[in-house]
């Protein structure tokens, strides 16, 4: 497959202290080697910090496709709120945050170029143990992907990585309807049931702490897990996105 463009989609949500780095790094990643040029998405969704007026502020600096959700209604919805503005031949999520470093962008849009797959994972445990993440989140983790792959057949590491690369077809092709954090499983279980393989590509991961803005909390383990079981049974048909 020949690409051209590599939409990343920024969903943001308060996060004033790291917003104007994750825009930089993103920036500096050259993709040209590659034949790709990247676009820029960003979705405010309803941040009370400041985060809003400094996206205000660069939007005439930097060249991103801004939208800006009036109230916060959760990472789900702002990554499908900026799947519309797509138009990119491949899509890669990437958080607003400074857990993920955006050069391995080159690494993960690879497989995917090579005609080797449609949907790439970039996995934070190809490596064996992250430091400082902690014992509970691990485990949390090491579940739900274990759960995925029992239910739909997988071998994933890292079912709720960030890091997912799509061909644009495939993940627009595919019916969200998740809010908050559920988007990862949801994603997941549907891709899957729709025939579609995940390559994983490891990556590097520096976690952050609650008290650094981490968002998410135990029950959006439980509702991943009720996700997990639901689309296992859901009808095929209506995991596709109508035309």
């Amino acid at each position: 497959m020949t690409a051209k463009k590599l939409s990343v989609i920024i969903p943001v949500f308060n996060e004033r202290a790291t917003i104007r780095e994750v825009l930089e790094r993103v920036l500096a990643v050259d993709l040209a080697p590659l034949g790709l040029e990247i676009e820029l998405i960003v979705v405010d969704d309803g941040s009370r910090d400041g985060t809003r007026e400094i996206l205000k502020e660069l939007e005439p600096l930097i060249p991103f496709v801004f939208h800006q959700a009036p109230v916060n209604r959760g990472k789900g919805a702002a990554i499908r709120a900026g799947l519309e503005l797509v138009s990119g031949d491949l899509v890669i999520i990437q958080d607003a945050d400074l857990e993920l470093d955006p050069r391995e962008y080159a690494r993960l849009v690879q497989p995917i170029l090579d005609g080797r797959a449609r949907v790439v994972y970039g996995t934070r445990f190809g490596g064996g143990k992250v430091e400082g993440l902690p014992l509970l989140a691990f485990w949390a983790n090491k579940v739900l992907t274990m759960l995925t792959n029992l239910l739909y057949g997988a071998r994933l590491t890292d079912m709720e990585t960030c890091y997912k690369v799509f061909e644009r077809d495939v993940i627009r092709g595919v019916r969200l309807t998740a809010l908050r954090f559920e988007f990862e499983p949801e994603v997941t279980a549907k891709v899957l049931r729709l025939g579609h393989a995940i390559h994983e590509v490891p990556i590097s991961f520096v976690p952050r702490s609650r008290a650094e803005g981490k968002k998410i909390r135990w029950w959006d383990g439980l509702q991943a897990i009720a996700c997990l079981l639901r689309y296992r049974l859901a009808p095929r048909a209506s995991l596709v996105k109508a035309p």
